[in-house]
């Protein structure tokens, strides 16, 4: 699965030229706006006007009373449409439309459109090349479909609002929950092995970063029915087939990955009761993002013990086979056979250069049925995924 798009400067960079009458452009239409936007007279303008005005002054009483009540009127309209922050009030200062897109959004012109579909159009190929059948689903969704899965403070990342209707909505985070819920609606109906993949928008409302958007589009490759690690396998080829089709190399990326077998050895090996499982996984995810303390805090929180804490995140600082061979022992060969039946997979595919074990890896393994969750990108050289 890869993630958020982002641009290529080789490939967006415009002359000089074109930059500035594209400026120019925008000062013209910015003039245009301010023109078509000019605000209209307050009622303090119109009272002033009428009092100096002798047809209004030798209106009738009736009339001039439906004139105040239109204005009263108009008035408290205008009132209501600022606690919305909606509607035709949406000019900024001086009557002038703000021409930037909501923040953490953005805007394709023609230029950055045709290095869209380019990618995109990669994406599909790759996706075809491996036989897997394209699926969409809408981008506002049951607000309750991602509670489930990550529980009540996914609500703070949420674009979500209640519904005309009464219905609790969201717009999208991601896309494997709406996966989960085509897949139950078809029951044993839906043949399997299953090879759907998509590109779709999504939202999340939080901090934005370098690179890291409050919008983003996502390319899914999805493996339904599928028990051993061969899936995994399959989808790290298709990862590496693209990188190889826009000219990167095992030089330049590399793809972390781990086993949802390994943490929970760790966590049977502790007596942590399997139905912590997902809750370890959520909070075990953020340990980048809260550090070690917090991360300690929240485990006991739950109910896991300190000895069991310590043996998590010890298991979590393991990058490679050898180290967790040392650490689980003989007793729980299982995650380092599947491991190592990956990396035959891989030689065979042609693409174990491109891999590297990291336990710490956990994102996806609190709702994925498969071996690896959901592997990381990473530059070569640098600490961070991308």
């Amino acid at each position: 699965m890869i993630g958020q798009l982002s641009g290529s400067p080789a490939c967006l960079a415009g002359s000089r030229r074109l930059v500035a009458h594209l400026a120019q452009a925008k000062v013209m239409q910015r003039r245009c706006l301010q023109v078509a936007c000019a605000s209209p007279p307050s009622a303090t303008q119109v009272q002033q006007q009428q009092q100096h005005d002798p047809a209004v002054l030798a209106a009738e009483p009736s009339q001039q009373s439906s004139t105040t009540a239109a204005s009263n009127s108009n008035s408290s309209k205008g009132q209501q449409r600022q606690v919305g922050a909606a509607g035709p009030q949406s000019a900024g200062r001086n009557g002038v439309i703000d021409t930037s897109p909501p923040r953490g959004t953005r805007d394709f012109y023609p230029d950055d459109m045709r290095l869209r579909n380019w990618l995109f159009g990669e994406w599909a190929v790759v996706a075809h090349l491996f036989g897997f059948e394209q699926f969409d689903v809408p981008v506002l969704e049951s607000e309750e479909l991602f509670v489930r899965k990550a529980g009540e403070e996914i609500t703070d990342q949420l674009y979500n609002f209640q519904d005309k209707g009464g219905r609790r909505v969201a717009l999208r985070p991601e896309i494997t929950p709406s996966l989960a819920r085509l897949v139950l609606g078809k029951g044993k109906g839906l043949p399997l092995p299953a090879k759907w993949w998509t590109i779709g928008q999504c939202w999340r409302y939080e901090r934005m970063t370098r690179g890291r958007r409050r919008e983003h589009y996502q390319w899914n490759m999805d493996i339904i029915g599928v028990q051993g690690v061969e899936a995994e396998a399959e989808l790290l080829a298709i990862i590496t087939s693209f990188f190889s089709r826009v000219g990167l190399t095992s030089g330049d990326v590399g793809i972390k990955v781990s086993s949802r077998k390994v943490l929970a050895a760790v966590l049977q090996r502790y007596e942590v009761p399997p139905s912590s499982f997902a809750q370890v996984c959520v909070i075990v995810d953020k340990l980048e993002k809260l550090g070690r303390d917090q991360v300690e805090q929240q485990l006991a929180a739950l109910g896991v013990t300190q000895q069991a804490v310590e043996g998590i995140l010890s298991a979590l600082s393991c990058n490679s086979l050898d180290q967790l061979s040392d650490l689980l022992g003989p007793a729980n060969s299982e995650a380092l056979t599947d491991l190592q039946h990956l990396w035959r997979l891989a030689e065979g595919y042609g693409f174990q250069d491109w891999l590297v074990f990291d336990a710490s890896v956990v994102r996806g393994l609190a709702y994925y049925t498969g071996g690896c969750g959901q592997p990381e990108g990473f530059k070569r050289g640098a600490e961070k995924t991308c």
